[in-house]
């Protein structure tokens, strides 16, 4: 069921009691995903999303920003090379996402974090093949597929690379040569990894499972709002000279700091109205628990209810009769007042308490 009305929306993302939960991930997605954040519900979220919430809380995100500016200039200083040519933006985006990552998530172990996006790029791309055969469980139980001989592969080879990663800095720590496992993403996860506490460690898998997600959906979804909003700003040129006036203003000809990117607000709302017309997710997907009545509707157990952004990112009633127009000052005084004061109308990467991903340049 295609859900478009937001009052039902609404009532099915903020599923308080779970009856609403998150498809369930089976055969060959699931060597992809594992059981990381955006699969994983209940108990184990909530600690998992603690972790990635305090690897990246406001201080720690600050020290990571000069590794994105290295990250960026090593692709500036490609594109001179393409003066007056036509470039891949959408490619480039990619490569900046996992650089970015590779930097931020695993630290010193920058290029082996590279090898490791490098495989769950072909799992990925393994993963989009295989959807689009017929499947015949049954037989596959017996004759293994070329797909399933090859994921297995990489899978192993996944764990490898990331337990030889685990494994360097636990050394590191037991002999004294660092006096904490880090403070990257990686770093975040050994730490609870090790706990005194039982109750409050997470397995090796656990760890594996966060790391392959943190880099799947870390560049899928920054790759698809930087080339869109690239599209639209190269439609727009106004808008364009707009935004650079800004960053010329705040910065000059130096690059830019965490104390400066709050106040970058024409860029924040091309962001904001980017996000908006173009979601890096196409759609929000739940599954009925048991039966039951939402709204004025009737669900059976089992049930898909599908939630498309766009829908409801472009309501004339909430968005006003442009709504499918580019105009980024929609959101000159924040999320609230461009949605009439109901942010929940405005859902680039998800809502809801199974779902809270949404960055804070999107709550600004």
């Amino acid at each position: 069921m295609v859900i478009t009305e937001l009052e039902l929306a609404k009532e099915i993302l903020n599923d308080k009691e779970g009856m609403n939960p998150k498809i369930k991930i089976r055969g060959i997605v699931k060597k992809l995903l594992g059981d990381g954040l955006v699969v994983a519900e209940g108990e184990k979220w909530s600690k998992v999303r603690k972790l990635a919430n305090h690897a990246f809380y406001a201080e720690n995100l600050k020290d990571m920003v000069p590794a994105m500016i290295a990250s960026v200039e090593i692709m500036l200083e490609k594109w001179r090379d393409y003066e007056g040519k036509e470039i891949d933006v959408c490619k480039e985006f990619m490569v900046l996402g996992s650089e970015v990552i590779s930097r931020t998530a695993f630290g010193s172990s920058y290029l082996e974090g590279k090898n490791i996006f490098e495989m769950l790029t072909r799992l990925g791309f393994i993963v989009a093949k295989s959807s689009k055969k017929y499947r015949f469980p049954c037989i596959e139980k017996i004759f293994r597929t070329e797909y399933n001989i090859e994921s297995d592969r990489i899978v192993q080879s996944l764990r490898d690379s990331i337990m030889a990663i685990v494994k360097n800095r636990e050394e590191k720590v037991m002999t004294g040569e660092a006096d904490n496992f880090g403070s990257d993403f990686l770093g975040s996860l050994l730490k609870v990894h090790h706990d005194s506490d039982k109750k409050n460690r997470i397995s090796v898998d656990d760890v594996i499972d966060e790391c392959k997600v943190f880099y799947i959906a870390g560049h899928e979804t920054t790759s698809s709002l930087l080339s869109w909003t690239s599209l639209l700003l190269a439609i727009h040129p106004d808008w364009q000279e707009k935004a650079r006036k800004e960053v010329l203003e705040l910065y000059g000809k130096e690059n830019p700091t965490s104390e400066g990117l709050a106040r970058m607000k024409i860029v924040t709302m091309i962001i904001n109205e980017s996000l908006r017309l173009y979601s890096p997710a196409a759609s929000l997907v739940r599954r009925v628990k048991s039966r039951v009545r939402l709204g004025k509707y009737e669900f059976p157990r089992n049930m898909e209810l599908h939630i498309p952004q766009l829908a409801l990112h472009r309501y004339p009633e909430i968005w006003g009769e442009d709504a499918h127009l580019f105009k980024p000052d929609r959101f000159a005084e924040g999320v609230a007042k461009a949605t009439k004061n109901n942010p929940m109308a405005f859902l680039p990467f998800g809502s809801g308490p199974p779902n809270m991903h949404r960055p804070k340049f999107c709550n600004k």
